[in-house]
């Protein structure tokens, strides 16, 4: 594809109408012919550094695979192929990640890609079925390689690489310093393009404060925090709630529901629609709490969070940066909140710019307006954004202004409406057909 072409997609699709510096400088290193390293700060626009010269290097549609990115979460494979798919034109990109049917994978694959993007387990399980002819590859990207190696996917990428016998470029990128690179990865003389330094930028939109809570159990505090921060807005500000465990999310959600909070939750033990259909209440509005453990901290697509707060401190250096840099993104600014019990020490790391007092009588609002609606058919099931909105304005007849985002994924969907309206669609739901189809219709499960 042409860069100017590209450029025109960026625009239109993702409301990029110019490349950010660290942005500009990829697309004159990859212009070298080298392999590339990248490292730049969580939320600097790394998908679209790397997505807009890979579109670049790839030769007209063939039915030949030519490019593979590999991430290390199923959140970032589809965020990644979501944007590629936006500015990639001619080029068909396909999604590989466990969690949904490897059936609907393997359909999908008798149309050969010119672009997969996928996570190591899957990737390679669908090479050693003999689903994917790799070989034709030219061009390997591996995201947040660091964090596939944390995660120990390390055996699986270095069977990938080894099928991989026609690369002549790879482009690597991370959120922190890289480590040495894995023996298994063949660069060769590569170009650093390093933007670290932008994080001393990004604390300086950050404002970080203690929050001394009097009990070690420290839920009390949590809420009335929230109720200080929301006091004085008409709904509750968008908020990541960090915690180190699974079972203590969980606590905490279910604390936090049962007073009221429109908040969800985020961990790995989730199952894939349920991490989804998290993010999406939580990117929509509808529920701006999001209790999570360290896997919401990079690699998702998530904007607009005006507060952190870290209710477990984070055991490593790495996981405060990320989790910071979930708040102030692109020009924004943000604000952290270190929530510790009467035993609790900051690390030196954690430099804050002095402690927070909370109001004991602040009243601000936890829940919202707003409300999600699960429906039970999607993509595969040939229903559509259109689909749904004019069920909901012609067959309910609620105005258009009741409904907000509505995403559609492979098997359902799920739809942003204001809480007055959600029982009138469901009632609708009862008697009324979808395009067609009795679906099942009702408030997000889980949730």
């Amino acid at each position: 594809m042409k860069e100017k072409e590209i450029r025109t997609l960026l625009a239109q699709k993702e409301g990029i109408e110019e490349l950010n510096p660290m942005q500009e400088k990829m697309l004159q290193a990859c212009a070298e012919k080298r392999d590339v390293i990248l490292l730049s700060p969580t939320g600097s626009g790394k998908t679209v550094a790397f997505g807009v010269p890979l579109l670049k290097m790839l030769k007209d549609p063939t039915g030949r695979l030519q490019a593979i990115v590999i991430a290390p979460s199923r959140e970032l494979v589809t965020q990644i192929a979501g944007v590629l798919r936006n500015i990639g034109g001619p080029f068909r990109v396909l999604a590989l990640y466990g969690g949904h049917k490897v059936e609907d994978e393997i359909n999908s694959l008798r149309v050969v890609p010119d672009i997969i993007v996928a996570t190591p387990g899957r990737l390679l399980d669908h090479i050693k079925r003999g689903n994917i002819d790799v070989l034709p590859t030219r061009i390997l990207v591996l995201d947040e390689f660091d964090k596939s190696l944390e995660l120990g996917f390390e055996e699986d990428m270095s069977k990938i690489v080894k099928c991989l016998k026609n690369v002549s470029r790879i482009i690597l990128t991370s959120a922190t310093d890289a480590p040495s690179l894995p023996d298994f990865l063949p660069v060769k003389d590569p170009i650093v393009v390093n933007f670290l330094d932008n994080n001393r930028k990004l604390r300086s939109r950050m404002e970080v404060r203690r929050v001394q809570s009097d009990g070690k159990d420290k839920l009390d505090s949590l809420l009335l925090l929230l109720r200080n921060l929301s006091k004085g807005h008409e709904e509750p500000e968008r908020t990541i709630i960090f915690v180190n465990h699974r079972e203590s999310a969980e606590r905490i959600y279910a604390y936090l529901r049962s007073r009221g909070v429109a908040c969800t939750l985020y961990h790995g033990a989730l199952d894939q629609r349920q991490r989804e259909s998290s993010l999406e209440a939580f990117n929509s509005g509808a529920r701006p709490i999001l209790v999570a453990t360290d896997l919401a901290a990079r690699g998702l697509d998530i904007e607009g969070v005006r507060n952190v707060v870290h209710y477990h401190l984070p055991l490593t250096p790495e996981a405060y940066t990320h989790r910071n840099g979930r708040t102030a993104r692109v020009a924004n600014a943000g604000n952290v909140y270190l929530l510790t019990g009467p035993d609790e020490e900051l690390k030196d790391y954690m430099v804050t710019d002095g402690d927070y007092s909370l109001d004991a009588s602040a009243d601000g609002p936890l829940a919202n307006s707003r409300e999600v609606i699960f429906i039970g058919g999607g993509k595969r099931e040939k229903l559509s954004k259109g689909d749904i909105l004019g069920f909901i304005t012609k067959d309910v007849g609620l105005p258009g202004s009741d409904v907000g985002r509505i995403a559609v994924y492979d098997h359902y969907s799920l739809v942003n409406v204001s809480r007055q309206a959600a029982p009138a669609i469901i009632d609708a739901a009862k008697s009324r057909k979808i395009k067609g189809e009795k679906r099942r219709v009702g408030y997000l499960e889980s949730l």
